[in-house]
């Protein structure tokens, strides 16, 4: 049996005059145990999808099962089996830490000492300010606990819509060590992002824009499927030299990273050919080969389901 399954999901919000569609017609199944990554920038469907699954909001049209039990027909079930830690943090935020942690935990009949052993590692960094209000930790803090409260009941399937949004550096770091420990309870996760650093994090990923789905394989596997020659440029002026190139027919693809643009040319043209009409405008540039990563992958996917729209 599949932790989750998603069947041509389709989800739209009205407005006055205006349909908007969040989602359309998503299908992916997530093993039991499985890390699983939803990809994308803001805007592209995660929380909604998170919210159908998580049996807070119904979808128009298709199917989803969490650990086996319908989304819609059988949602008491989930809501026991599933926790759930929303992108804005929505604990209470005049009471404290215990307090949040005490009055979670009631909801599911059981306590703090009941499940002690699985939100220890989590629990034990903020402990020291259990009488702390929530409203008054930082951004960190308040994401292990908000982490500490969706696992309280110990559920079988964790969602966590954006965890690491807002948070430093070391505090991404440290929160996705704390989910690889969780995975060894033998929980299975489903975390969405719009980091594409954290892709690589995950067991397997599905790459969302707009509500549909890109790509989805193991990171290693989606990467591996490139299957282009990426180039990257540098030069003294950065941005004329990405408007210039995008001007370029024989160019594909040109955005920038970092202190870089990564640039895709179209099949069959050398980069020689590039290089000499860039001198020609008195561009200088220098450039290399690289591999490409999970956010070069989805560029490229985003920019092919541009070019069918514009088809």
């Amino acid at each position: 049996m599949k932790a989750v399954r998603v069947e041509n999901i389709h989800k739209s919000f009205k407005a006055k005059k205006s349909t908007t569609p969040a989602l359309q017609g998503i299908s992916f199944d997530v093993e039991a145990g499985e890390l699983f990554g939803l990809i994308g920038p803001d805007g592209a469907g995660k929380t909604t999808l998170f919210r159908i699954l998580t049996t807070l909001m119904i979808a128009d049209q298709g199917t989803a099962q969490v650990d086996g039990f319908d989304v819609v027909k059988e949602f008491k079930e989930i809501r026991k089996r599933v926790g759930y830690m929303p992108g804005r943090f929505s604990l209470y935020q005049d009471l404290t830490v215990e307090e949040n942690l005490a009055f979670f935990a009631t909801l599911f009949n059981t306590s703090l000492e009941e499940n002690y052993d699985l939100v220890r590692d989590i629990y034990g960094q903020i402990e020291k300010f259990k009488t702390r209000r929530a409203g008054a930790l930082s951004g960190g803090m308040k994401q292990k606990l908000a982490l500490s409260c969706a696992l309280i009941h110990r559920p079988s399937v964790l969602f966590l819509d954006e965890p690491t949004t807002g948070v430093d550096a070391v505090s991404r770091k440290e929160f996705w060590e704390l989910l690889r420990k969780l995975q060894e309870q033998k929980i299975t996760i489903l975390v969405s992002t719009p980091y594409m650093d954290e892709a690589s994090l995950c067991d397997r990923v599905a790459l969302v824009q707009e509500g549909k789905l890109l790509k989805m394989d193991s990171p290693a596997g989606i990467t591996s499927q490139f299957g282009k020659q990426l180039w990257a440029v540098e030069s003294p002026e950065m941005y004329q030299t990405m408007v210039v190139l995008k001007s370029f027919d024989e160019v594909d693809s040109c955005y920038p990273f970092g202190q870089e643009h990564h640039v895709v040319l179209k099949e069959g043209v050398e980069w020689a050919n590039i290089q000499q009409k860039l001198l020609q405008k008195d561009l200088h540039v220098t450039v290399h080969s690289i591999k490409p990563g999970i956010e070069d992958c989805f560029m490229d996917l985003m920019t092919a389901e541009l070019k069918t729209k514009g088809a």
